[in-house]
Formats: C-alpha cells, structure tokens, sequence
C-alpha cells in the first residue's frame, strides 16, 4: 500500500525510485515494526529537552506554550513515534503528515510541528487540542536543527570526528576504507551507509541508504552514548535533496566523482551537480578533499566556499594542479601499491587489496579525508604500515567468489560504474571476460542502452538480465539494453556474444556454464542487495549466493563463505 512520502521514506540498500514509499530490505528488517526500528536508532537516554526552546530556535512565541511540556525525541513516521516525541507533520506526495497527527499523539507525542494546511487540518480534530502545535512555513527546513537541538548530536563539546562522502560511484568503499583507517588509529567508530549502519561495531537494523534527519541525529547520539569517537557516512544526492543531512556538520566531506546517475530526480547533470555541491558549504562541514579528474570536480574544488584539498587519482589529466598526486602504483596480486605525492614533497605509502583503479581512488580519497579531519600525516603512516586498512572486505564491491574461473559481485549499476568494474577484473589473453547485467525499472531510461554499449565494449561475452523491474515489463528494460549492446557491437564490428536470460538466477548459472579456468565472470549491479523487486514484490535474490551455487554446481571452486551443497547425492 502507498503511504505518504512523509511518513515512509525509502527503503535501505537499495537502488531508490522517485516516490517509492514501501518498506524495504531484507525480511529481517521487514518484519520489524516502524516503532522497533525508532528505538533501535535511538540512545538509551535523551535529556529532556523544553518545547519552549525549540519554539526559541525556530523564532516563535514562547508565551503560549506550557513550559512543562518536555520532548524526548523527534520522527517524522506516526507509526514510529515513542512517547515525548515532537512529531513533525509534514506535506507529502499524496498525504500530509496531519492525516496522521492523531495516531501520532496516541502513540505519545507531545507536540506536532507542521505548516498553515497542517495546522488547519489539526483545528478540525477536537481530540488535538490536548498537545501544542507548532507552525512554520517550511516544515521540512526546521526538521534537522530541530532534531540535533533534540538529540544534542552536535554540541561542540563531545562532537564526533564525523566524515562523509558523496559522488556517483565510490562512497561506499570510500568509507569502508576511512573507518578501517581511523579504526587503525586507534578511534572507536561509526558507520551510516547503504550496507549497513553500525556504532562501534554493533549492527543497528537498517531501513535508509542515508536514513531521514530524525534518525540521523538520533544515530549520532546513540555514538557518542557507545563511545563511538569517529564515524564515516554515505551522503547521496537524495539525502542532500530531501534535507535528510540538515543540522549535520562534517568534520570533512569528500567528492569521488560525478557521472550519469538518478537524472529521474535531477533532470540534468547540472541539478546533479549543484544537489552534491550543497553539502561544500560552511553550514554542513569545516574542510573538503576533491577528486579533481573530472571537470565536475574542478568546478567543485573552485566554487567551494570552504578550505579544499584535491586529488589527483590521474596525473597525467592536464590542467588539474592538486594537492596530492597518485603515483608509484603498481600491481600487488589483485590489489594496487601507490604513493600519494604532495606538491610540497610529503609522500604516503598505501596500498589495497580490492582489485581496479578505482579502489586506489577510493583508498587515497580516504586517506586525505582523515588527514583532513585532523590526523597526523606520521600517524598516518603508521596506521598503514601496520595494519593495511584497505585489504578490508566491503560487502558487494569487487567482492571475490570464486578464483578458477575468477567470479566478482560487484554493486556497478550505472555506465561509469561499469566500466571501471569491467577495466578491473579483465583477465590477461586468452582469459575470457564474462558480465551479467541488467536496468533498473523505473529508473534513468536514459542510461539502458549506454550500459549495454559499455558491456559490450568491455566484456567478451554478455548477458542481459533483470536488475530491480519494479513496476515496469523486465522484458522491455532488458530490449533497451540489447539495443545499444547490439548497436555497439555492430558499429565496432567486434563480434561478441550477447545473450539475453532471465531471471537473473538463471542468468548467473548460464554465464558460469560458459566459463573455463582462466576467465573471469562479473555478476553487476546489485552487490550486497538480498532482494529482487518485481511488480511491487520482493524476492528473495542475493547475487553471491546464486553465483556460489553455480560455481558449485560446475565443481569450481568457491571462497568466501561456507560451501554450498549442490544438492546433488
């Protein structure tokens, strides 16, 4: 059933569609009520906090509040409420937040903020006149310095070392590798991020890529409560746009790059760009690190408003000028050795396990966050040299499977993505590389068939599968991809094999069918993703586990996991 956008934000680790307001991720985390999972993202004690200086922060009159009303926490979901909660009654798609003030109330809430329509909606029910009303004109604007002042998620006394990251591909590992680093450095840390949102260590159930602004300044106290003394976050160009970030300061934020992706929201690679470029502002965080390879990133290194320290992933690009340089990069089994080279001749020495260009990039980004943030380039090296952070495992990203034939899930679901995926496990001749692929439903039409002419251009053999359909026919996502493979292939005259095969599990088992020893096999675009939405239901589909038991089931040999039975006698 489609709820209110204000109500039900969009689901966890997976790729999101403009107004997709269903619970999602793994049945797990579906089976936990909206209530459960608000306490899970919550510390065990808030201070009260008086209703009258939230009215003080938003600049409304404080006389007519009850000075003992008290607030303990902030959502912005009815059926997440927890007692001494100010509920945030916010227009939606097809709803507003009102319709559901008085559930809200009933669950204990002991205020609602909301606008004119809201307020007016709320005089109509007799039963609301028991808690106080707070109007603004812009709702959503308040919510996040309305949650931090509740949460205290950012006193300057206790704050976190806090980094983010954002851009089109990258995010991710990118954080992965700098909490390994601070971990390395001896800090405690958090993670909030499309795989996974943890404090400390401990998992905490999960239902955002970048959860709303309530839960978010939740999270951050619930850290500092488990002693978490740095954390690492994903921030999307949908969390920037839907002010789920609002009232967070970074200690640094970091640009990877910028390449086609979610123009369904945007429109044009321009809103794309200036959605990423608000978190590079004084308000949101005190220092920058800029991949500069691209010419979004140049712009971005020019036009911040805040101090920026670039990087160059590719030197030889001219006309960038950064900071920092990668250089010294050679080969070390799957993995990369580099240096990172300042222009005033401090050098650091790293190096990552996970296979492809793009993990460098990835790793020296992270690096130059931390420093960024704070920490001693001598410290540094010592927390490379002893403990090599950037072999960690990052679940779905060039994660390893099989070695004979080489077998990778990756989560590369745009054209960019893909490429780089593709340049990274391409085995030496006569190996042969081998992709499986799809599109996602309801998503950026535009980059079907770029992806089906990047496959083509990459791989020896491909096949075309489903993504995530959603509401949309699987056969007709998969003909536009076929499109451009075929068109690519003919233009180039390069004589592929390009097959189509669905579902996608099948598509697995026939691309490990092909396969021998010495090729590769890289299952793209759905990664650490569990579940396959098709027509509004979800299936059970994890691409390792798929891949394993066809890996298996050929008498190939898997790593990684347990063995999987073939199921055979």
């Amino acid at each position: 059933m489609k709820v209110n956008v204000s109500e039900q934000p969009m689901p966890t680790g997976r790729k999101p569609i403009p107004g997709d307001s269903q619970p999602g991720g793994d049945s797990q985390q579906r089976a936990q009520s909206p209530r459960d999972q608000a306490a899970a993202f919550r510390p065990a004690r808030v201070a009260p906090i008086p209703l009258t200086q939230i009215a003080r922060l938003l600049g409304l009159p404080e006389e007519t509040i009850d000075p003992e009303v008290e607030v303990t926490g902030a959502s912005l979901d009815s059926r997440a409420v927890l007692p001494g909660d100010l509920y945030f009654a916010l227009p939606g798609a097809t709803r507003h937040g009102a319709d559901f003030a008085h559930q809200a109330v009933d669950a204990g809430a002991v205020a609602v903020l909301t606008d004119d329509e809201g307020a007016r909606q709320l005089a109509l029910d007799d039963a609301l006149e028991r808690v106080p009303v707070l109007v603004v004109d812009r709702p959503r604007a308040a919510v996040g310095p309305v949650s931090a002042r509740v949460y205290r998620s950012q006193d300057p006394s206790d704050r976190m070392l806090l980094i983010g990251v954002t851009g089109t591909n990258g995010k991710t590992t990118t954080t992965y590798f700098a909490n390994a680093l601070l971990s390395a450095l001896g800090h405690r840390t958090g993670l909030i991020g499309t795989i996974e949102i943890s404090a400390g260590g401990t998992p905490i159930p999960s239902r955002l890529t970048t959860p709303e602004s309530t839960d978010v300044h939740a999270l951050l106290a619930l850290m500092r409560e488990r002693g978490v003394t740095a954390a690492s976050m994903e921030v999307s160009s949908h969390a920037i746009e839907f002010g789920r970030v609002d009232g967070v300061r970074y200690s640094a934020v970091g640009f990877s790059n910028l390449t086609q992706d979610h123009l369904d929201l945007h429109g044009t690679m321009e809103e794309y760009f200036l959605a990423k470029a608000a978190l590079f502002t004084p308000e949101r965080a005190a220092q920058a690190v800029v991949t500069v390879d691209d010419a979004w990133g140049r712009r971005l290194a020019a036009e911040a408003p805040i101090p920026v320290t670039t990087l160059s992933v590719s030197p030889d690009i001219p006309g960038t000028g950064a900071d920092w340089t990668v250089a010294a990069v050679q080969r070390r089994g799957l993995g990369t050795a580099f240096e990172l080279r300042h222009r005033d001749g401090d050098t650091l020495r790293a190096h990552t396990g996970l296979p492809g260009g793009f993990n460098v990039a990835n790793a020296a980004l992270a690096i130059l966050l931390v420093v960024s943030a704070g920490a001693a380039l001598a410290d540094v090296q010592s927390a490379l040299d002893a403990t090599d952070p950037f072999s960690v495992d990052v679940p779905g990203r060039m994660q390893l499977v099989g070695t004979e034939p080489a077998a990778v899930v990756d989560f590369a679901h745009n054209p960019d993505a893909l490429e780089r995926a593709l340049e990274a496990v391409r085995p030496p001749a006569p190996g042969r590389l081998i992709v499986v692929f799809g599109a996602t439903g309801q998503r950026d039409v535009g980059k079907r068939p770029i992806m089906g002419a990047v496959a083509v251009r990459g791989a020896d053999v491909v096949v075309v599968t489903d993504d995530d359909p959603h509401d949309e026919d699987a056969a007709g996502i998969r003909a536009e991809v076929l499109q451009g493979a075929r068109a690519e292939d003919s233009a180039r005259d390069l004589g592929r094999r390009i097959d189509e095969v669905a579902p996608r599990a099948e598509a697995i088992r026939h691309a490990v069918s092909l396969a021998a020893p010495q090729d590769v096999i890289l299952v793209a675009g759905r990664g650490h993703e569990t579940v396959q939405e098709v027509s509004g239901v979800d299936h059970a589909l994890d691409d390792r586990t798929e891949l394993r038991a066809a890996m298996v089931e050929h008498g190939f040999t898997v790593v990684g996991a347990e063995p999987i039975e073939s199921g055979k006698e």
